[in-house]
């Protein structure tokens, strides 16, 4: 596990990550109330039995999060100066407790940093899937990447 230098990625290449993770009720409930988000499709399973959904709906940012955070490992884990920008997030299907996520990343892009030439910046293009299959978070990361030390 470790990511890589900014030369060593190709444009398309795509990673499945390992780290499938089953979101919790514990996972949804300390999200949600550390972030001080008090929206009860997440908090009130009274309230989300009687919603459209039927039952407590998982917290979208915890899920773009976790879409993230999971790509870590693969992708920039001691490579990275800096995420410059998250963009065209989308989040077509609902997430639920219980469901099991896996992710995975496609390189859609890569330039050499104006800036700091030992850098270069990389967009990955991060999803996020249930057990169906059903893509449940995408977006577009763009970070500032190491070149490899000469």
């Amino acid at each position: 596990m470790g990511g890589k230098y900014f030369d060593e990625w190709q444009l398309g290449e795509r990673i499945e990550h390992a780290i499938r993770r089953t979101v919790t009720e514990t996972d949804n409930l300390l999200f949600s109330t550390m972030t001080h988000n008090p929206q009860p499709l997440h908090l009130d399973a009274e309230a989300a039995a009687a919603s459209e959904f039927g039952q407590i709906l998982v917290n979208g940012t915890f899920t773009f999060a976790l879409m993230v955070g999971v790509s870590v490992g693969d992708t920039t884990l001691g490579t990275l100066v800096a995420n410059l920008g998250y963009d065209k997030v989308v989040m077509p299907a609902p997430v639920f407790i219980g469901d099991t996520l896996r992710a995975s990343t496609a390189i859609a892009e890569l330039r050499p940093s104006r800036s700091r030439p030992d850098a270069g910046i990389v967009t990955f293009r991060h999803e996020l899937h249930n057990q169906r299959g059903e893509l449940v978070c995408r977006c577009e990361r763009s970070a500032l990447v190491k070149k490899r030390p000469t």
